[in-house]
């Protein structure tokens, strides 16, 4: 059975992208390769997508890493939106309403993760009880402002498992400012 995960990069601030969705500070990262990242592109069978993430501000846009996973993702893709376009790309489908959304793309994704890029689509998944898995990276910047991993005001507290049984408590994060 496909599990729902929402995976995203984030700034130590909380921040997924920034101001008006600007996701240029992804392009100044020195980005190493990490386990986490190497093993789930290949335990994804589908993305789950918001319309904006779609649509939005891909910082490799025009070159060989353009779209999720630095372009290498290559497999069925279910947008999420209000206004769905017309497509006759073959693994592309737009849906308008979420319980259907998550349907199709758990069926595409064959028993592999069910990857969701979008805040406002995990955010959702979050407040109808869909949402299975969190994977936060956690990037050495601090934005100050623009689009928050999950900005809930009035929602619920959940306090989430590890999935990894060993580790338990905070996470140590412990990083130099320059000057």
């Amino acid at each position: 059975m496909s599990k729902l995960l929402y995976s995203a990069t984030m700034s130590l601030d909380g921040f997924i992208a920034g101001p008006h969705g600007d996701m240029s500070w992804m392009t100044d990262l020195v980005v190493g390769s990490s386990p986490e990242v190497d093993d789930l592109m290949h335990s994804v069978g589908a993305l789950l997508v918001g319309k904006r993430t779609f649509t939005g501000d891909d910082p490799n846009a025009g070159t060989d890493a353009e779209g999720a996973f630095g372009g290498q993702w290559h497999g069925p893709v279910i947008v999420l939106t209000h206004h769905p376009d017309e497509t006759s790309e073959a693994d592309l489908t737009f849906s308008t309403d979420l319980d259907t959304a998550v349907a199709m793309a758990k069926d595409a994704a064959g028993g592999k993760y069910v990857n969701i890029l979008g805040a406002n689509v995990a955010q959702q998944c979050i407040d109808a009880g869909l949402l299975d898995e969190v994977l936060v990276l956690v990037a050495p910047v601090l934005l100050g402002d623009g689009v928050r991993l999950f900005d809930r005001p009035g929602g619920t507290r959940i306090v989430l498992e590890p999935v990894d049984p060993d580790r338990t408590g905070p996470l140590s994060l412990w990083f130099r400012v320059p000057r």
